[in-house]
């Protein structure tokens, strides 16, 4: 049974991103590990902009330790594209989010990806408890 393509109604919040030149392939479509490249960035610009985590130089760091993508349709050079935030869990010391990135002229992802941080203390590499800060943040990335 084929699973339901999420639309830029799931999410909470979106950021217009760029392609670039570089981000097609030889067969004239987006990469599919550039993907992960758009995911990563809209992710971390996301906690910089408005979670104030201090990337790289805070107490904390968030390492990625599980990701997977799904692929419904091409996105590529030179069209802009909307990248979808929310979040799926909020754990003690990780935080899951989901990232739709959309053509601009669709209602559908054109892909759909999880990504999973695990809160650490930037010296010691230990899991630490998500600051409070941090987790109400998240809070507005939830979606009901």
């Amino acid at each position: 049974m084929a699973r339901e393509i999420s639309s830029r109604a799931d999410y909470a919040q979106f950021k217009q991103m760029t392609t670039r030149w570089r981000d097609n392939d030889m067969y004239g479509h987006m990469n599919n590990v550039v993907f992960y490249e758009y995911v990563d960035t809209a992710v971390n610009m996301w906690l910089i902009e408005n979670a104030g985590l201090d990337i790289p130089g805070g107490e904390i760091v968030g390492l990625v330790v599980d990701t997977a993508c799904t692929f419904h349709g091409p996105l590529g050079f030179p069209e802009p594209l909307d990248v979808g935030l929310k979040v799926s869990r909020i754990g003690t010391t990780s935080v899951t989010f989901e990232i739709g990135l959309f053509n601009l002229k669709d209602q559908r992802a054109a892909a759909e990806a999880r990504f999973t941080h695990v809160y650490v203390n930037a010296k010691t590499r230990r899991p630490v408890p998500l600051p409070e800060g941090l987790r109400v943040s998240l809070q507005q990335l939830v979606v009901s």
